[in-house]
This record gives C-alpha cells, structure tokens and sequence, in this order.
C-alpha cells in the first residue's frame, strides 16, 4: 500500500479522483465520510504524510520543498484518468504547489483546484507569527482558539506530547513558505471560505482569481475555519456539482 497517497473508496469504475489534502496536524480520517458521500462517478483518495495517525512514527516534514518531493513521485502513477484536488487550510496551499509542479514538469493538470479555508500565496505575510517555533502553552492556546482539538485531547500531555511535533511541523511547512512568483495555473480553481472564519474571509479568498487563467469562483459556507466539518453536506454537494460531467464539459 502506497504509505502516501490512499484511496478513501474503491471505484475502478469511477471518471474521476478526487485527491484531499488535511489541514495542519490533519490525516486521512478527516475526509474518512467522504467515500459513501461523494456520487459513485468520483473516487476519493486522501493524503496521508508521515506523522500522524497510522504513520504515527514516520518523521514529519517541516518544509514545503520536501513535502512537495515526497509528493510528486507518489502521486504521479495515480493521474492516469481525470482528477481534483482539494486541500483544506494548510492542505490548500500544498495542494496549490502541487499543482504548480505537475504543471511546469507537463504531468498532469486537475480538472479543478479545490482550496478551502486557505489564504492565497501571494497575500501572505512573512511578518506573521511563527507559532511553530513558540513555547508549548502559546501553541496549545493557539490550537485551542481553533476549535479543532478536543479539550480533552489538549489537556493530555501524553496525547499532546505525540499530537505537538506534527502540529510544528507542519505549521513551519506554511510559516516558513514564501512566495516568489510562478506561472498562473491553466485550470479552473474554486474557493470555498467559512462565514465565521475571521483569519480567512471573502475579500482575502478572492484574490486566489490572480493566480489562474482557467477561471475561478468563490464559495461561503456557514461556519468557522473547520465548516469542513460543520458543512460537510453542503461542501460535498458543492465539489460533486463542480466535477460532474456537465460541469466539465462546460468549462472545455
């Protein structure tokens, strides 16, 4: 089994892949409902970098280069049909410089870029905190302020003594990323945003238009940063809309 790249249902039958990317700290089990909720036409796959839940001793990456390097040879041997990617918060950006990869080495395209609750590249500050490098206690208040961990998961030590290196490390994967300019993507790109997402709202998700010529549409749903969770029928209904057939054709 690919250690990587996983698929969340088998359907050899299926036009399209569907390829998620988790947020900071994430894994595969944040898309796990998605196989039975997605129509039988697209087959989910779910990323899975070293870390985290059953690779739980694999060392994790802290830089977008080498995220990126593990990447694209995994991924490569599963574009031989039509495929998406969608990658929500950190899982956005990666997903982004996936494909920006795929592209300029001419090895596939998706039919559309998914980026979910996840600011642009270009709209990024370096200035911005470093939390991945901060004291444990400002880290965990952090991730509490996220709504994401359970309380009783942060009030663990033994829990957060194994949830915390990922956490950094992946939080340094998107600290640490600059921005320094690539060709605009030739595919289509949505933007789905949370209503109550303080950190990433409209007018941020907007400019992620500037960095395609493929088209681009925007989407609000209703909740915080983690409306993944809290608006997961409408978030699914909305990807199975944009990636059924008579979407695609419309946008040849």
């Amino acid at each position: 089994m690919n250690t990587l790249v996983r698929p969340l249902a088998n359907r050899p039958q299926a036009d399209m892949r569907l390829f998620c990317f988790p947020y900071a700290g994430g894994g595969m089990s944040a898309f796990r409902e998605w196989g039975a909720a997605l129509p039988d036409g697209i087959e989910p796959w779910a990323i899975q970098l070293p870390g985290r839940e059953d690779r739980l001793g694999a060392t994790p990456l802290d830089r977008m280069g080498d995220v990126l390097n593990a990447l694209v040879p995994a991924i490569i041997p599963y574009l031989d049909r039509p495929f998406a990617f969608f990658g929500h918060s950190m899982g956005g950006l990666v997903a982004w410089n996936l494909t920006c990869s795929l592209q300029r080495m001419e090895a596939g395209t998706p039919t559309r870029l998914f980026v979910s609750g996840c600011a642009p590249p270009q709209t990024r500050d370096a200035a911005a905190p470093q939390y991945h490098a901060g004291p444990e206690d400002e880290l965990v208040e952090k991730l509490r302020s996220w709504r994401a961990t359970p309380e009783a998961v942060l009030a663990d030590p033994e829990l957060m003594s194994l949830l915390l290196p990922v956490i950094r490390a992946d939080l340094a994967v998107v600290e640490t990323y600059r921005y320094t300019g690539a060709p605009l993507l030739n595919c289509p790109v949505s933007a789905f945003g949370g209503t109550e997402d303080e950190a990433e709202g409209n007018g941020t998700l907007s400019r992620w238009g500037e960095l395609t010529t493929g088209g681009f549409d925007l989407r609000m749903f209703n909740g915080d940063h983690f409306f993944l969770y809290s608006a997961r029928p409408a978030v699914l209904a909305e990807i199975a809309r944009l990636l059924s057939p008579s979407a695609q054709r419309s946008v040849r």
